[in-house]
Formats: structure tokens, C-alpha cells, sequence
């Protein structure tokens, strides 16, 4: 798949925010970091075999605009899905975000819509909801909307971002956004002028770099590891790697390498979940070793998992959908 293609999932800008080198350890709950490494630690050795696991297709939302990632909030058992609308780097006022019920209806299709009721919303793409505020990135800005009215509630620009594309957020309410540090030229190719960097906006809306770096390897996804007390990041950039990170580390851990052009992460039990345009799958990490669980998804973009019924949510962004798959 060419990268032309491939770029469809990210976003650009640009200016100057301080490097926390020593962000609050205490966001995951583990005071251990790790700042003597400059550059990433090699994988570990190969463990035991994976246990097999797969996927089983159960539905396919159609009629979205470049849907580039999907959410489960487990409090209103609902499926937010963020639209681009057109151009992932265009500050266009015409994304959208939709509500769809478990059960493939759409509820609401423009739920929050850029350009009506106040909203300014561009090419909204990661998402993550900490009780009724649901937060998005979008382009170089990260704003939190009510999950269940789609009012604005607030809006956080990080002046120095290039291109920001998915959220986590830490059990102390500490937001993190990748930003995979990429632009396009004037015919729609994808280059990467850097920096590599993962933001932090603290509770005090605060804004800091908290990891920035090559090691990064133009970081896409990023979620929280609750058991491991960690985040997990993926590369979409040559590196093909799943990271592991804790902040107050300057660089990440390499714990498995795959297809590469990864996208959504998920942690779903003990499997780290991973979207790949490479090679059009997801897979399992769970060891390590990558076990393919979805095959045939063109891109697939920023995966949502649904825990209350083991499903993966795959955001098919070229195609306009959503698929539901259960995992078994």
C-alpha cells in the first residue's frame, strides 16, 4: 500500500513547549522510571509460544467521512467515532464525531459538529472519555466535550504541535497525546520533519513534553497498560515497533516488533491489540510475538475495544465504515 495512501490517518502544525523531563511518576501509580537510557532497549528474548486467538466479523456501520478512531465509553455503553471530514490537515471546521449503539444503529451521526452550537472541529482523529468529558485531538489543538449533551467544555492548543493523533489518559486525569511529527507536500506525500514527541497536559491544563525522540519512531497510538502500570505506543514510521514507556523515562522500551504502520493499541486483558496498514490486519501482542486476530481491514485506522463484549472496533478509514469484530 503506498505511504500516500497511508497518511490519510494523521494531521500538521508548529511553535515551542518545555520538555518535562520529570512529569508527576505518579499519573500510573509507579514511582520506578528509568532516565539514564538515551535510546531504546532491544526486545527481549523470544518467550513461550502465543496462545492462538481470532476475530470474528458481527457487524458493518457504513455512511461515515473518514473515520479515523473509535471509542467504547462503557458508562453509556455507546461507540463514539471520530470523522475527519475531508483533509486530516486541514483546519476546515467540518469534522464530526457520531454516536452508534452497540447494536450498529447510528444514533446520532453529527453528534458534535464542527461549525454548529460554537464547535470549532477540523480533522478530529484520537479519542479518550474520563467520566462524562469526552477528549479529541484534533490537528493542534485537544479539546473535551460533554460525552452526553456534545457540549464544549474546553479547549487546549499546543502551540509547537506537528501533528497530533491519539489520546490516553492517566488515572490522575493527566491527558497524553502522541504527536507523530509528519507534514505533506504539495502533492499529498507524507514527510517527517520531527520531533517525535508525546505531550502531557496535567490536571491544571499545564502543557509539557514528556518524551520526545527518534526512539518514538513517528508514534501514532498510545494507551494505558493498567496492569503493567505503563503506556503502550505504536510506530507508524520504519521502526515497526510496540513500545512500552512510563513518564520520567527519556526513551521507550521496544517489547515487540511487527508488520509496521501500526496505528490503534488497545490492551484488552493481556493482549496488546495493534492495527497495521502494512498489512491491512490486527493483531495480538500478548507475548510479544504478534498472532494475527483480523485480516483483510484496509486501513485500518484507531481501534476502539468494547470490553463488556470482547469486541474490537475497527475504523475503516478509506472506506467510510466501521467494523465489529468478536473476539473468540
Amino acid at each position: 500500500m503506498r505511504l500516500t495512501v497511508l497518511c490519510m490517518t494523521l494531521v500538521a502544525a508548529a511553535a515551542c513547549v518545555p520538555v518535562d523531563r520529570k512529569p508527576p511518576v505518579s499519573d500510573l501509580g509507579d514511582s520506578t522510571t528509568d532516565t539514564a537510557a538515551d535510546t531504546a532497549a532491544p526486545a527481549p528474548a523470544t518467550p513461550a509460544a502465543p496462545v492462538a486467538v481470532g476475530g470474528t466479523k458481527v457487524l458493518t456501520v457504513a455512511g461515515f467521512s473518514t473515520p479515523e478512531s473509535v471509542l467504547h465509553d462503557s458508562t453509556q455503553d455507546i461507540y463514539f467515532v471520530s470523522n475527519i471530514n475531508g483533509s486530516p490537515t486541514a483546519k476546515d471546521n467540518n469534522g464530526f464525531i457520531s454516536r452508534v449503539r452497540p447494536d450498529g444503529a447510528v444514533e446520532n451521526l453529527k453528534f458534535i459538529e464542527g461549525g454548529r452550537a460554537g464547535v470549532t472541529l477540523n480533522a478530529p482523529k484520537g479519542l479518550a472519555v474520563l467520566g462524562d468529558t469526552l477528549w479529541v485531538a484534533d490537528i493542534d489543538m485537544v479539546r473535551a466535550f460533554n460525552a452526553r449533551t456534545g457540549s464544549l467544555l474546553d479547549s487546549v492548543k499546543l502551540d509547537s504541535a506537528v501533528f497530533l493523533n491519539d489520546v490516553a489518559i492517566a488515572p490522575t486525569g493527566a491527558i497524553y497525546i502522541t504527536d507523530t511529527g509528519i507534514r505533506f507536500d504539495d502533492v499529498g506525500n507524507v514527510l517527517h520533519p520531527g520531533p517525535d514527541r508525546v505531550y502531557r497536559i496535567g490536571p491544571d491544563r499545564k502543557v509539557t513534553v514528556a518524551a520526545k525522540g527518534d526512539s518514538l519512531g513517528w508514534p501514532n497510538g498510545i494507551t494505558v497498560d493498567p496492569v503493567g502500570r505503563r503506556f503502550i505506543i505504536v510506530t507508524f514510521g520504519t521502526s515497526k515497533s510496540v513500545l512500552a514507556w512510563k513518564p520520567g523515562e527519556r526513551a521507550p522500551r521496544v517489547i515487540a516488533k511487527g508488520a509496521g504502520g501500526f496505528d490503534g493499541v488497545e490492551v484488552a486483558g493481556g493482549r496488546i491489540l495493534v492495527s497495521s496498514w502494512a498489512d491491512s490486519t490486527v493483531s495480538a501482542y500478548e507475548t510479544g510475538q504478534e498472532v494475527k486476530v483480523i485480516t483483510g481491514v484496509p486501513s485500518p485506522a484507531d481501534i476502539g475495544y468494547d470490553a463488556k463484549r470482547n469486541r474490537v472496533l475497527v475504523p475503516i478509514l478509506a472506506g467510510n465504515r466501521v467494523e465489529i469484530w468478536q473476539l473468540h
